[in-house]
């Protein structure tokens, strides 16, 4: 379990799915993003995930009611990726603390290509 919140009628645990398809659906929603990225342990080759597998693309680190968020994108080509990032961010930020209530910490955009 990555996340969890305590309080008086009892406890809310979130797993590792959970928490990463919100985060992969709620990245793929913001404009300029092509796909989440995964890295092949093999060749150190990054490929362009499906919709289906885009918690591959996410790294969570969790304590009790604090999550650390570490993303790996590809984005269009043209696009400013500093605008992309911050919107990813916000979009993030307010997803996570809106469907589960869990404090974000940190999150850590990491692009690893861009797609014509």
């Amino acid at each position: 379990m990555k996340g969890s919140i305590t309080n008086k009628n009892g406890n809310i645990f979130y797993s590792d799915e959970v928490l990463s398809n919100i985060i992969g659906l709620s990245t793929m929603e913001c404009y300029g993003v092509v796909g989440m990225a995964s890295k092949n342990s093999t060749d150190g080759l990054w490929e362009l995930l499906k919709r289906e597998n885009l918690s591959r693309g996410v790294k969570i680190n969790a304590k009790e009611e604090q999550i650390s968020i570490e993303l790996y994108i590809i984005v269009e080509y043209g696009t400013k990726i500093s605008v992309i990032a911050n919107n990813i961010i916000q979009k993030i930020k307010y997803n996570v603390e809106k469907f589960t209530g869990l404090n974000i910490t940190s999150i850590t955009v990491n692009v690893q290509g861009v797609r014509v």
